[in-house]
């Protein structure tokens, strides 16, 4: 339990620092001054000292939603799966408790967009949700299918499953699934080609539309959360499609388990150097792939066995 307790602070406390690690990276790359990983951690630190500022038109929901928008994420934390197969961890989660909760998570973030009674507001959050939409279903589709393959609907224990046996005999549909979840990393996280986090270009934003009208504690709340949803993706990701190192002792599989939430996170920035961003109405198109890879993987799955 102790082991438990530190792998949540962990993800908790370095979930600033991989986004920063984004940012790093496309900055060098693109032969700029690059950031300090520490980057996040002095923007928190800089909200902290600001003043919580609101619309004038906002009612209580602006008080409660930044919170709201937190909450769910932090549950999420508990219950994804553990870096080490001998630790302890919560087994009876599954697609449709994941999804639900990154799901309650980006209502708020949405009911606060529209709150501010600005323009801005209602097209980020009605953005938000057109992209919502077609993302949950595609995630629900994605961890069953993986969730089948490991035999055990369980998200923890269906990913020690993939650890202990990696299905060769089904990696096609792996594959399929693989291809299908980063598609969703991608979008759920608002990254380039799906949204550009570092625009405040009224035409192109999404997720900077719904918080312009907050400051302070508020927009830290809602940044850590942005930056949790991150960790929390990317531990799914490297959870099921590389589950190597969990048989290792806690303090080794956890340094493993960084390193892998690392390379994805090199490899959203280079995606992002590499990528423009795509207009709203082409959006469907990408996250349609999304889906048919999905159910390509539960279709090969259940069909060819492959």
């Amino acid at each position: 339990m102790i082991a438990y307790i530190l792998w949540i602070a962990v993800m908790v406390l370095t979930a600033p620092l991989f986004l920063s690690l984004i940012k790093m990276i496309k900055m060098w790359l693109l032969f700029k001054k690059p950031l300090s990983p520490l980057q996040g951690y002095r923007d928190f630190s800089k909200l902290l000292s600001k003043e919580v500022l609101i619309s004038q038109e906002a009612s209580a929901i602006t008080h409660i939603a930044p919170y709201m928008v937190l909450a769910p994420l932090v549950v999420v934390l508990f219950l994804l799966p553990p870096p080490s197969a001998k630790s302890f961890f919560i087994s009876f989660t599954d697609a449709f408790t994941l999804t639900g909760l990154v799901a309650l998570s980006s209502f708020f973030l949405m009911l606060l967009g529209l709150d501010s009674a600005s323009s801005f507001g209602g097209i980020g959050s009605s953005r938000e949700a057109f992209i919502s939409a077609l993302v949950e279903p595609a995630m629900i589709l994605v961890i069953f299918a993986l969730s089948l393959m490991a035999k055990n609907l369980g998200v923890a224990q269906a990913t020690i499953n993939l650890a202990h046996h990696f299905p060769i005999e089904h990696l096609a549909s792996f594959a399929f699934a693989g291809i299908a979840f980063f598609i969703l990393l991608i979008a759920e996280n608002g990254r380039i080609p799906v949204d550009n986090p570092e625009t405040h270009l009224e035409l192109t934003m999404v997720h900077e539309a719904m918080i312009l009208d907050i400051s302070g504690w508020y927009l830290a709340l809602v940044e850590s959360a942005a930056a949790i949803k991150f960790m929390i993706f990317a531990s799914l990701f490297v959870s099921f499609f590389m589950p190597f190192g969990m048989d290792a002792p806690f303090l080794v599989a956890l340094l493993i388990f960084l390193l892998k939430v690392a390379f994805v996170a090199i490899l959203v920035a280079l995606i992002e150097v590499n990528t423009a961003k795509l207009r709203l109405f082409k959006v469907p198109n990408l996250l349609g792939l999304a889906i048919i890879f999905a159910f390509l993987s539960l279709i090969s799955y259940y069909i060819l066995g492959a």
